[in-house]
């Protein structure tokens, strides 16, 4: 049951940057998932050790958006639920290795 679980890593330079320092991972998830659940999944899907795991509630933000002839339309972008999950020293997930395969390789050519 929990290898059926989509685990979305985010990618940005924050949470590759907390990946790299610390062994924390972002995902963002769906709202109907806990904590233990979450770190089950993360365990036998990479199979790696979870030693924590925070999740972050953000709320959508309310947007307008301005069209021709003067309307106004107003929109709510979606809430986002977020991840942190820290592993054991040692372990990594090879959500980040093909940019740093593109990296080597090009530090290799010059």
């Amino acid at each position: 049951m929990s290898k059926n679980i989509a685990l979305k890593p985010r990618v940005s330079e924050k949470a590759y940057a907390t990946s790299e320092a610390t062994s924390t991972y972002v995902f963002d998830i769906p709202s109907e998932i806990n904590k233990h659940r979450l770190a089950e999944a993360v365990a036998s899907q990479f199979e790696v050790t979870v030693t924590n795991v925070r999740i972050a509630n953000i709320p959508g933000k309310a947007k307008r958006v301005y069209r021709k002839r003067g309307r106004n339309v107003s929109a709510q972008r979606s809430d986002i639920r977020k991840a942190y999950v820290t592993l054991k020293e040692g372990d990594k997930l090879p959500i980040f290795a093909a940019v740093e395969e593109e990296v080597k390789v090009a530090k290799d050519k010059k």
